[in-house]
């Protein structure tokens, strides 16, 4: 199985954890073959770990910046890294990277890992705004727990439960630019918003993008998409994409995936990036 991910760290009925589930349709072609969603992190975890083999675009960071990571004195390996920090609060979390950063200048308050500069992504220290901190520690468990590998990162358990680290925003700013298309804000589901994730859905299926791939859709998977004004359905789409080009690359050099050949494995890399 082929699917995208995007996540939160706190779901609800009303803001699920949404999973765009496809398959390859030829050598460049991706076929959108349903959408799934999850109202708790207990049954996306289930499903994870009920699902046989699967290649996963996640929307959430797999690890933190080696620089924070250094001056807090966590552990320097993944692993032992990511059971320190599940062991943690939210509020402990937060209050320990709020005083990490209340002691650097303005304008360098967060550590970046070195993926954030290509892929325009948030800090994964993160926790407003997106709060990707809390994502990252809700997110992380359940796929160790599924027994998956992350290329780079981590062996796993099951062979055949692939999770690569995605960011939806890479690909759509690749498309449409700086052009807002979603909000969570009823206030801001505007025409504008509405017209941007048209455009950005037709770029996706006529593969007018760096991946070489088109998104095969139906009507009524089109129109499910677009009225979807919180863009959590396409951003799910994105990164089922962005799984795709990594799945056609799992024999490449280094960690596979069309991951660089060397990355800080500590702090992971993401996807296309």
């Amino acid at each position: 199985m082929l699917f995208g991910c995007d996540f939160s760290s706190a779901p609800t009925t009303r803001k699920p954890i949404v999973v765009a589930i496809g398959e390859m349709a030829g050598a460049d072609s991706v076929a959108l073959t349903g959408l799934q969603r999850f109202a708790t992190l207990e049954a996306w975890g289930e499903w994870l770990c009920d699902t046989p083999s699967w290649v996963g675009g996640f929307d959430f960071p797999f690890s933190l910046p080696r620089e924070l990571v250094e001056h807090l004195k966590w552990p320097l390996e993944w692993a032992p890294l990511m059971t320190h920090y599940a062991s943690l609060g939210r509020a402990e979390i937060r209050d320990t990277f709020a005083a990490f950063c209340a002691a650097r200048p303005v304008g360098g308050k967060f550590a970046h890992r070195a993926a954030d500069a290509p892929a325009g992504s948030s800090p994964s220290m993160k926790w407003v705004n997106p709060p990707v901190a809390f994502m990252l520690h809700a997110g992380v468990p359940p796929l160790i727990a599924a027994g998956a590998s992350l290329p780079g990162l981590h062996a796993g358990s099951h062979e055949g439960r692939i999770a690569l680290e995605a960011y939806p925003g890479l690909l759509a700013r690749e498309l449409i630019g700086r052009r807002s298309y979603k909000s969570d804000d009823i206030a801001k589901q505007t025409p504008e918003r509405l017209a941007a994730r048209t455009d950005l859905l037709a770029a996706l299926e006529a593969g007018t993008t760096r991946l070489s791939l088109r998104l095969q859709l139906d009507a009524d998977q089109r129109a499910e998409l677009l009225a979807d004004a919180r863009g959590d359905h396409i951003d799910a789409v994105l990164c089922l994409l962005q799984a795709a080009w990594g799945l056609q690359r799992a024999a490449s050099p280094g960690p596979g995936y069309g991951l660089p050949v060397e990355f800080d494995p500590l702090e992971g890399w993401i996807v296309t990036a």
